[in-house]
């Protein structure tokens, strides 16, 4: 299995931006897909956004479609959430997790066998 830790999270107000980075450790990081997760108090683990093995693959829910990006870099070995025009509704903790299975849109967290501890990201209104 691949080791993640995420970072980057932290508390900003609404209308600004945050990004999130998930470093790994452990088996090749470019042999993995993966994606972004958030879970809110009292709400589902959902899936925010997820890319392909070699970063040109990318999926994304609705509610954060062209606020949310999601990006890798294979040669550092680090998984990236650029997030603007942030609103209190994306306050969640955010977790990075990984895959070998591929993927054809914003998956089941089920489905995602490897996962980071987690960043708290806080919107104010």
């Amino acid at each position: 299995q691949v080791q993640l830790v995420e970072s980057g999270g932290g508390l900003v107000e609404a209308g600004g931006s945050l990004r999130l980075s998930c470093a790994t450790s452990g088996r090749t990081f470019s042999s993995y897909r993966m994606g972004w997760f958030r879970q809110a108090p009292g709400k589902e683990r959902e899936c925010v956004a997820a890319i392909g093995r070699r970063g040109i693959s990318t999926y994304y829910a609705d509610s954060v479609k062209a606020r949310f990006t999601i990006s890798r870099d294979n040669a550092k070995n680090t998984l990236y959430l650029e997030m603007n025009r942030l609103e209190p509704a994306d306050t969640a903790v955010y977790y990075c997790a990984a895959r070998l299975l591929g993927l054809s849109s914003c998956p089941s967290s089920s489905s995602f066998n490897s996962w980071g501890q987690g960043t708290q990201v806080t919107v104010s209104s």
